[in-house]
């Protein structure tokens, strides 16, 4: 009777070939995951669940995120609340989870969207928004290394088709 209390496993593949074991309740916090479970039916457990487009640090790093929301309620698929599409605001603990490098916190963007992780997605989304905010557009370059390929006469023009976006 105590086997069937114990959590069940299921098994992820990176695209670098690493093997991650991770409680069922847990990898459904991937919308993608948990229809492929669905879909596979109950044999699928057994199976090792390839995951293409995402490595093992990052898959490491999205479990770690999944594992600490674990317990949250499930995202609804038919609405999007507006307080979430508002508010930059970030709890304290996703705050500290998202202070990686660039590559790796556009790595884990990359992953909650293909993995269709709504509630991660948001939380990087919401990270690089607050990188970005009140800064000029060079400030912007600087921070994200984007070199400027537009002419001073291309960048006027644009300045001047949206000056109503304009902070003043």
């Amino acid at each position: 009777m105590s086997e069937s209390a114990a959590p069940i496993k299921v098994r992820l593949q990176s695209n670098d070939g690493k093997q991650v074991e991770v409680d069922k309740q847990v990898a459904e916090r991937s919308i993608l995951i948990k229809h492929l479970l669905e879909d596979l039916g109950e044999g699928s457990v057994n199976e090792t669940i390839p995951v293409p487009n995402v490595n093992e640090a990052v898959l490491r790093k999205v479990i770690e995120w999944c594992e600490h929301h674990r317990n949250d309620p499930l995202q609804t698929t038919d609405e999007d609340s507006d307080n979430r599409k508002k508010t930059t605001d970030i709890e304290e603990w996703d705050q500290k989870f998202m202070q990686v490098d660039q590559e790796m916190l556009f790595e884990i963007i990359l992953a909650s969207n293909y993995l269709d992780i709504k509630p991660l997605l948001d939380v990087g989304c919401k990270t690089v928004a607050n990188m970005i905010k009140g800064k000029s557009p060079e400030e912007i370059r600087k921070t994200f290394n984007i070199t400027n390929d537009f002419t001073p006469e291309e960048e006027e023009q644009i300045r001047r088709e949206n000056e109503w976006a304009e902070d003043r």
